[in-house]
């Protein structure tokens, strides 16, 4: 790779920037020099002093005027008309590669089928997931949540029991179901018939291991107060909260990487930016829902 190649436009405007900066500084130590070799203490003084000292009375240099007046032409240019709105730069070309490798990734796999989905989802999961989460999605000893409940009743009963901490949701963290209703959910009965409620009535996946429990779930998913943050219908309040109709879905995936996730041990960062493609988040929730065994 050339050290200096200058068919690149940045590596010119460095270089005349470089041989600017150096002839104004040979020319403004110049002068300083002559002038100190050569001035006398001559002019009108101004009518302050202090402790017998006054000071001179002398216009801005036309140096730093001129200076002033083209520092300020060119930061309004570089603002609004040249970099970096329009100059070249090299993470926007990073960032337009990137798109366009997805995109052409997005139209590659539109008709992907469900076992390439969770195929591709474990692949990413290792590289990405692991390392928190474990090969095998279940948290590595609660160095970060269990994958493998995600989804399903077990999950739920998690979070009743620990809460939550979302990120990006106007009301906050969710608190131990035994702090904001003490004694409502304290049974795994209880606890198992809001998770049935929620999984058969609410969430788009319409399905539960405990369809006896789904009547006594509604009336405890009222007197627990879940409703306050997620609403009657369990859709979050228009974002106040999780979205329970998504639990068990891939896009309810997409929706924590998206957002990132704060857990008990540190952050999860959001994949919102150009790192996955819908298609990936996609895979990703199909890797985590799928029978791993």
């Amino acid at each position: 790779m050339e050290w200096l190649n200058l068919g690149d436009s940045v590596n010119q405007l460095a270089l005349l920037g470089a041989i600017v900066i150096l002839a104004l500084t040979i020319f403004v130590v110049g002068s300083y020099i002559k002038k100190m070799k050569s001035s006398k203490a001559e002019g009108e003084l101004s009518s302050e002093e202090w402790d017998g000292i006054k000071e001179f009375v002398n216009d801005i240099p036309i140096g730093w005027g001129v200076t002033y007046l083209v520092l300020i032409i060119w930061a309004l240019w570089y603002w609004f008309i040249g970099y970096p709105l329009n100059s070249y730069s090299q993470i926007g070309q990073y960032n337009e590669e990137v798109k366009a490798y997805n995109a052409k990734f997005e139209e590659q796999w539109q008709n992907i089928d469900e076992a390439t989905l969770v195929k591709m989802g474990q692949n990413l999961f290792l590289v990405q997931c692991s390392q928190c989460h474990g090969i095998t999605t279940e948290g590595m000893n609660g160095t970060a949540a269990n994958l493998a409940e995600w989804g399903r009743e077990e999950g739920i009963i998690t979070t009743i029991k620990q809460g939550s901490k979302g990120l990006g949701y106007l009301l906050g963290d969710m608190l131990p179901i035994s702090e904001v209703a003490p004694g409502v959910l304290d049974t795994e009965e209880a606890q198992k018939a809001v998770a049935a409620y929620v999984m058969a009535e609410i969430s788009e996946a319409k399905k539960t291991k405990y369809p006896e429990l789904i009547a006594k779930g509604k009336e405890l998913y009222t007197a627990a107060t879940c409703n306050a943050c997620h609403g009657d219908d369990g859709k979050g309040m228009g974002g106040m909260a999780p979205d329970l109709s998504k639990y068990g879905t891939t896009t309810f995936v997409a929706e924590v990487l998206d957002k990132g996730k704060k857990g008990h041990i540190g952050i999860m960062p959001s994949f919102k930016t150009q790192m996955l493609t819908d298609i990936q988040k996609e895979a990703l929730g199909h890797f985590i829902y799928s029978d791993k065994n």
